[in-house]
């Protein structure tokens, strides 16, 4: 990803606009855990430097992975080349109508070939362990209303009148629409991913241009988990649904602020003891813990001796700093010790 700052930094136009498409695209990902291989990397870069255009990207994934199979196996990492590219194909064109088309039209365009809903409404409940909700769900529309609620909330959206509004009176409302439309949660899996590119595109609509800056690439998980904050409560923990996450984040993205956007203030711990009031979020991760879940984040496959070189720590600290992870249900390994690689929990 560092590599396409180059791009922006060169400040030639038509390069740099292209660079922002991908880290973003490439960024979105991370809200479901996953990690673009380095080949799609080199052929963004192509892309990015004129020589191929979008849909030779597309075909060149499409043929990488016919000849190398198992270089999708196990990991989803064709999935997540697959869907960046599709990404950078749908935020570099100049269209957009909002509707409840337009948003299954983008998860069919994302997901097509990938899931066998694609761009379909799903025709079951669901429920999904969040790692801010410290393993509990979020509540979401039941399968039988998703239709009907969706149309409520565009019909709503269309009618609303932004005339006279502040700039935070604006980005206020646009994080209780979103938030909204994502708790419905219209689709089995990849709801994050479309719901970013749809407000990414709305945004774009309202006039706001620079709406694909690197905050989507750098925050994206930080986005999701907002996303859960603001559609979880339990008020026997003291607990209320709150919007300021996502509005500190839109905040940074449309008004250019400096709000902090660490996933760990979001996190909730649920304590019988501890009256949690004014919904002050209680973390049981210091400083160091959430640096390496950054790491993690950054490169699944990174060691405990790589983790203690980079954060100046001891190697037993970096082994016991994971092992605390991985009994709190936040990470796993996945295969050997030796060949495997960490994940995210986050369903």
């Amino acid at each position: 990803m560092d590599n396409f700052e180059e791009y922006i930094r060169q400040g030639e136009p038509n390069k740099a606009e292209k660079a922002k498409v991908w880290k973003t695209a490439i960024g979105l990902q991370e809200v479901d855990g996953l990690k673009p291989s380095d080949y799609l990397i080199a052929t963004a870069k192509q892309n990015i430097e004129g020589d191929i255009s979008i849909d030779e990207v597309k075909h060149l994934v499409d043929t990488y992975y016919k000849q190398n199979p198992e270089k999708g196996t196990g990991n989803r990492t064709e999935e997540a080349d697959k869907v960046s590219a599709r990404i950078a194909e749908i935020l570099s064109e100049q269209t957009f109508t909002f509707s409840p088309a337009e948003y299954l039209s983008i998860h069919r365009r994302l997901f097509q070939g990938i899931y066998s809903h694609a761009g379909k409404i799903r025709d079951y409940n669901i429920t999904k362990k969040e790692w801010v909700l410290n393993g509990e769900t979020v509540l979401y529309a039941t399968a039988e209303s998703l239709k009907a609620t969706l149309e409520y909330d565009f019909g709503q959206e269309k009618l609303f009148n932004y005339k006279g509004l502040s700039k935070q009176e604006i980005v206020d409302h646009i994080a209780h629409f979103i938030s909204y439309l994502w708790q419905i949660h219209i689709f089995g899996e990849g709801n994050t991913r479309t719901t970013a590119i749809f407000l990414i595109k709305y945004l774009r609509k309202l006039g706001f241009r620079e709406a694909n800056n690197n905050l989507f690439e750098k925050h994206s998980w930080y986005f999701r988990n907002a996303l859960v904050r603001a559609n979880y409560e339990d008020l026997s923990h003291g607990i209320h649904k709150t919007d300021k996450y996502l509005i500190n984040f839109l905040s940074n993205l449309l008004l250019d602020e400096n709000h902090s956007l660490k996933n760990r203030e979001m996190h909730i711990l649920f304590n019988d003891t501890v009256n949690i009031k004014n919904d002050t979020v209680k973390s049981e991760f210091d400083t160091v813990n959430d640096t390496v879940l950054d790491l993690i984040k950054q490169d699944n496959n990174i060691t405990a001796t790589e983790i203690s070189t980079k954060l100046h720590i001891s190697l037993s600290t970096a082994k016991r700093k994971l092992k605390g992870l991985k009994e709190s249900g936040i990470i796993e390994r996945i295969g050997s010790d030796k060949t495997g690689r960490w994940k995210i929990i986050q369903k």
